[in-house]
């Protein structure tokens, strides 16, 4: 029988909490659920009001995976959702998590949360600029650590604050606050920056995706800050063998060189440690403006 518990007041039914879903660890659905019933403090702040994408892995990893950008069939009436920019649907909508009631019934459909870098009230208007820094073997997380310091100069050179995380996967993602930007205009920027750092640090750095380029180098991901991409949210578990977490990280460790891997039970000691790392996304504290005239 599927037990049924009562969040907010909203009654949900949660199936197959004993499920295995990350099999190295044997964690179960269950404890994926408290983990977020845990960290919903920490995590829906970064999902406020931006429409989200899921990527679904109901049977884990090894089993099938979907994205979706459309509501999932069966949505609740009381979970929100919002109009989006599409152009290949014009009637597109996608579900918001605000609240901890609709986030314990995404987190039952075993999903990664991602977000655009813009908000639902400002469609294409981005708020953060994302690098997602990806490392081609034997380039492992430990040079992605090289290239966010070397993004953190640079962008401070242009008077803008950068922050970082894990993705949860094998890289890391560096982000800026943003003064409100049209995507457009972020992109490029972006895009320029990616650019210029292959050509500071060629032996590292690569801004094209060619697979055949990649061996042993880093590539800088701009492409997220298009208006019409997304980023696995801050504290979002991912599709991993193990229960590993998109975990915001200090500089500290970053220039330490870390192999940095967090999983759900690292996630509440590092909140009592730092509190979120990452709220100056959310409150927009120190938000930059991005240079004005030409792209350098």
């Amino acid at each position: 029988m599927t037990p049924i518990t009562e969040v907010e007041g909203r009654r949900l039914a949660l199936s197959n909490l004993e499920k295995v879903i990350h099999p190295a660890t044997g964690t179960t659905k269950g404890e994926i659920l408290h983990y977020y019933a845990t960290t919903a403090g920490a995590i829906l702040p970064h999902l406020h009001d931006r429409p989200l994408s899921f990527l679904r892995y109901p049977d884990g990893p090894d089993g099938q995976l979907f994205f979706t950008k459309n509501p999932p069939p069966g949505t609740p009436d009381w979970v929100r959702t919002v109009a989006v920019p599409r152009s290949e649907d014009k009637n597109a909508r996608q579900v918001v998590v605000e609240v901890l009631a609709s986030l314990i019934w995404a987190a039952n459909l075993v999903v990664e949360f991602h977000t655009p870098q813009w908000q639902a009230a400002r469609p294409a208007v981005a708020d953060r600029m994302v690098f997602d820094l990806d490392p081609g073997p034997p380039a492992t997380i430990v040079e992605c650590c090289s290239v966010a310091l070397w993004l953190r100069e640079r962008l401070a050179a242009d008077g803008l604050h950068a922050y970082a995380k894990t993705s949860g996967s094998k890289g890391l993602h560096v982000l800026v606050p943003v003064e409100p930007t049209p995507s457009e205009k972020v992109s490029a920027y972006a895009k320029s920056i990616a650019i210029e750092g292959e050509a500071a640090l060629p032996g590292l750095i690569l801004h094209r995706m060619k697979r055949s380029l990649r061996p042993g180098k880093v590539f800088v991901d701009h492409s997220q800050n298009a208006a019409a991409k997304t980023t696995a949210a801050p504290y979002t578990l991912r599709a991993r063998t193990e229960p590993t977490v998109s975990t915001p990280v200090t500089w500290e460790e970053i220039e330490a060189h870390q192999n940095l891997v967090f999983r759900i039970g690292d996630i509440a000691p590092r909140l009592d440690r730092h509190g979120d790392l990452l709220e100056p996304l959310i409150d927009l504290t120190g938000a930059g403006r991005l240079p004005a005239g030409p792209l350098p």
